[in-house]
């Protein structure tokens, strides 16, 4: 299975030099957040596949004009494909925008999903905005990561936790791909292809 992760910053190859078969073979699609609405509705109109997209916090244009024929995970637990995905969207607080959390309220939402994961047996892909505090994060407030993920990743194991939120070009070098336990931690930062062994 071929899973495009998105988040942050739409790909040219995929956008504005968009070529017929560019999306060939993608059977879903996950969104990190802080995209244009018309960019997820272009992906999954081309992809003709499910998209699933959490909030950045950039997205407060999402409640004038949602991404059409995308699916909202934010705090919610869905099976799609066989896959049991988690989302969790947003960003740490910082200014009191939109999509911003205390760690004290990221740990509240986690909590509020927990018989949800308990009666599905798991969890296999955690869809955040936010990174992992001390994986892949900044010591900046707006950029650091939440702690309450690491007790959510130490209780359930998923195989992966997708992220945005923290660009390439902010970090020169950092890398993309990260390990926590038995979780691997992927920023999805403009695109990146996962895929999965049936």
């Amino acid at each position: 299975m071929k899973i495009l992760l998105v988040s942050d910053e739409e790909d040219k190859y995929l956008w504005d030099y968009y070529q017929p078969g560019h999306l060939a073979g993608v059977d879903m699609i996950l969104s990190a957040g802080d995209l244009s609405a018309a960019y997820l509705s272009f992906l999954v109109t081309m992809a003709n596949c499910p998209l699933l997209y959490v909030h950045g916090n950039h997205d407060g244009a999402y409640d004038r004009v949602e991404p059409e024929g995308c699916e909202c995970v934010d705090d919610r637990l869905v099976t799609v494909r066989g896959l049991r995905i988690l989302g969790l969207g947003g960003s740490s607080w910082y200014n009191g925008g939109p999509y911003q959390y205390t760690e004290r309220e990221m740990a509240r939402r986690i909590r509020r999903l927990s018989r949800k994961l308990r009666q599905a047996g798991g969890v296999d892909i955690v869809l955040t905005h936010a990174p992992v505090r001390g994986y892949g994060d900044q010591e900046n407030q707006s950029h650091r990561g939440f702690e309450a993920f690491l007790t959510l990743l130490d209780r359930w194991q998923p195989r992966y936790l997708v992220y945005g939120h923290v660009h390439k070009r902010y970090q020169p070098g950092q890398q993309r791909i990260l390990q926590y336990g038995n979780t691997t931690l992927i920023n999805a930062n403009g695109k990146y292809m996962l895929t999965l062994e049936e």
